[in-house]
């Protein structure tokens, strides 16, 4: 299990230098999200951990992004809501759509991009403009939601289909 954590964190940092290498050298906005339990609401207890970056495209009119998890079981969803800190707020880009009970994962968990026509709930028919504001801002987050498959629901760790792990988007330093 221990190396499991270790293969996890190397992948974390390998691939968040290399993405905050090249919004650098293109001198391009980039967010970040460092996620965990802690940050979920109500906060879950878990190992699991990951990051996500996001890369405005030189024209503006569309994001390219990596999500990276480790210790992480279960995975059925990742999305970017709005919303502030400490307050659970809707879906408004999916991420990444999984399948319940399918097991351990470390690694990179989802790697696209998006524009503002894949947008749902509260941003559908608005601008990106408008995401990249509720990001800077704070008032965005990235949620990786689990769920092992098996009645009842929110039993532990790879259990959480309201989210196991959670991070607000900030600029990128």
């Amino acid at each position: 299990m221990l190396r499991g954590w270790w293969i996890g964190a190397l992948a974390l940092a390998v691939v968040s230098a290399s993405f905050a290498v090249a919004a650098q050298a293109d001198d391009r906005t980039a967010w970040i999200a460092n996620l965990s339990g802690a940050n979920e609401v109500p906060a879950r207890p878990t190992q699991a951990r990951g990051v996500a970056h996001f890369l405005l495209s030189e024209d503006a009119m569309s994001m390219s992004y990596i999500l990276i998890a480790a210790n992480i079981e279960n995975v059925v969803a990742a999305h970017i809501h709005v919303g502030p800190p400490g307050v659970n707020g809707p879906v408004v880009v999916t991420l990444f759509i999984g399948t319940p009970g399918s097991g351990r994962f470390d690694g990179v968990l989802a790697m696209d991009t998006f524009d503002a026509s894949d947008f749902s709930g509260p941003l559908a028919g608005h601008p990106l403009q408008d995401l990249l504001d509720n990001m800077t801002s704070g008032n965005a987050y990235v949620n990786v939601h689990t769920n092992d498959g098996v009645a009842p629901t929110n039993t532990g760790a790879g259990d959480f289909p309201g989210g196991e792990i959670r991070g607000q988007l900030r600029l990128a330093d």
